[in-house]
């Protein structure tokens, strides 16, 4: 690493999985990391330290505060909840459509890209696993209310496995409940 990382840099270190730089010195990163729940000082010239997202390594005008600490991690959390996965669908669906057709000859048949459906599908995933996220970070719940609303959850994911076939990696695909013992 030739050019020196700011405040705010995304890491990740060969033992200690991805941190957050939350201060530097002439030597040393302090970096936050999340496995260690903890600061770790780390040389600038150590070689497992790889680059996720850099921030420019300008100096700061006087000692890093725990507020400054504190909006770095919120603007690094709150990018990281916006960040959108790219799911592939599955390559014999690309360029295909969708056609809902009512019984009523009446009316005309309705035409959608299925790359499109798919990505409302994924949309519909990823926002089921936010609120599971705020679920079970909820402080007002107790651990019985987490497991009831957790359970609905579990069925809506289990509604939705008829999408699975056009997810291209099973690992994007929804799961619900396991029947197997």
């Amino acid at each position: 690493m030739s050019t020196p990382l700011g405040i705010g840099s995304r890491v990740d270190h060969m033992h200690f999985g991805k941190g957050v730089i939350v201060d530097t010195a002439s030597e040393f990163y302090i970096i936050w990391f999340k496995s260690q729940q903890d600061t770790k000082s780390i040389s600038k010239d150590y070689e497992g330290l790889k680059v996720v997202d850099g921030v420019d390594g300008a100096p700061t005008d006087g000692p890093i505060t725990i507020a400054d600490i504190e909006q770095a991690l919120h603007n690094i959390l709150d990018q990281r909840l916006h960040d959108t996965q790219v799911v592939p669908i599955a390559l014999k669906w690309k360029r295909g459509n969708m056609i809902l057709k009512p019984n009523d000859p009446t009316m005309q048949a309705k035409e959608i890209p299925i790359e499109t459906f798919f990505h409302k599908i994924v949309m519909v995933r990823d926002k089921l696993r936010v609120m599971e996220q705020k679920i079970n970070a909820h402080k007002g719940l107790d651990d019985a209310d987490k497991v009831e609303l957790q359970q609905y959850i579990t069925a809506v994911y289990g509604s939705l496995t008829t999408f699975n076939v056009l997810f291209k990696e099973t690992i994007h695909q929804f799961k619900g409940v396991s029947t197997k013992d």
